[in-house]
C-alpha cells in the first residue's frame, strides 16, 4: 500500500462526513466553555447538518449539481470514438462465495454492467483502468476484465493495471490507447464521479465522450426520504468526496474547460 494512499485516504475521512461534522459539533462543545452561545450554534448546527445529509432528499443538496454536469450518453456523440474506457469502484476483499478471492463491487459492476451493454451496441474495444492502491495482489483491471468475461460475456482489450486514483487512472490509460492510435472515447463511470473524471481524461488531450450511470438524482421522493439514514450517508459523503476533489484538482492545474458536455 503506498504511503501517497494512505495519507489521502486519512486526510479525506477528515474532511468528509460523518468525521468533519462530528469534530464540529465536538469543537462546539468545547467552545461552550469561553463562548457558550458560539459553541451552542456550532454543535447545533452541525447536528442539524448532520440529520439533514444523512437523508436521501438531503443528499441532494450535493449530488443534484454534479449530475446536471454529467447529462446521458446521446447516440450521436459516440460517433467517431475508437475506444470505450470503464473506471474501476472498488473492490470487496475475500468474498466467500468466490472461493474467497476479491471480485468488483457493486459500483464496478455497475459501471461494467453498462460499458458491456455499450460495447454491444457499438462494437468498440474496452479498457478497463484499476491498480491495486490498498496492496491487493491481483489488480482490480483483471478483476474487472474477468467480471467482464464471466458476467457479461463481454471482452476486455487493454487493461490498465497501476493507477492508484482517478488521475493515474487518466496519465497511464492515454499511453496505452495512444499506443493503438486511440483519440476518442465513451468515458464510463458514475453520473457523480463523472465531472471529475472528465476533467482529468480530457486533460490528458483525448477527445471524451461521456457515459454516466448511476443517477441518484433520479430517485422518486417518499416520506422515508427525508428520514436519515446510511444510505443517504453515504451519497452526501460521495457527492462531498467529488465536490472537493473538484476543488482541489482545479487548484492544481487551473483547469477551466467546461465539465458536463457529451
Amino acid at each position: 500500500m503506498h504511503a501517497t494512499f494512505i495519507i489521502t485516504k486519512v486526510v479525506s475521512a477528515l474532511l468528509l462526513l460523518p468525521t468533519n461534522l462530528i469534530l464540529s459539533c465536538i469543537a462546539g462543545m468545547l467552545l461552550r466553555r469561553a463562548y457558550p452561545r458560539v459553541g451552542m450554534v456550532v454543535s447545533l448546527a452541525s447536528l442539524l447538518l448532520l440529520a439533514v445529509l444523512s437523508s436521501k432528499a438531503g443528499a441532494l443538496l450535493l449530488v443534484t449539481p454534479l449530475e446536471q454536469r454529467a447529462p446521458p450518453l446521446a447516440a450521436a456523440a459516440a460517433d467517431g470514438a475508437q475506444a470505450i474506457v470503464i473506471l474501476g469502484g472498488g473492490r470487496l476483499e475475500n468474498a466467500p462465495e468466490y472461493n474467497d478471492g476479491d471480485t468488483p463491487n457493486y459500483w464496478t459492476l455497475a459501471r461494467l454492467r453498462y460499458g458491456a451493454k455499450i460495447q454491444r451496441q457499438t462494437g468498440l474495444p474496452i479498457l478497463v483502468s484499476g491498480g491495486m492502491p490498498e496492496g491487493s495482489k491481483i489488480s482490480e483491471a483483471t478483476l474487472m476484465a474477468n467480471s467482464l468475461r464471466d458476467d457479461f460475456a463481454t471482452p476486455a482489450k487493454w487493461l490498465e493495471e497501476a493507477s492508484d486514483d482517478t488521475e493515474q487512472n487518466a496519465e497511464f490509460s492515454v499511453g496505452i490507447l495512444a499506443q493503438a492510435g486511440v483519440k476518442k472515447i465513451i468515458l464510463v463511470t458514475d453520473a457523480l464521479h463523472m465531472p471529475r473524471a472528465q476533467m482529468m481524461f480530457a486533460q490528458t488531450g483525448l477527445d471524451v465522450v461521456i457515459a454516466p450511470t448511476m443517477f441518484f438524482s433520479r430517485d422518486r421522493l417518499t416520506l422515508l426520504s427525508f428520514l436519515p439514514s446510511g444510505e443517504g450517508l453515504r451519497r452526501s459523503e460521495y457527492a462531498l468526496h467529488e465536490w472537493l476533489g473538484v476543488l482541489w484538482y482545479r487548484m492544481r492545474h487551473g483547469y477551466s474547460r467546461h465539465m458536463g458536455t457529451a
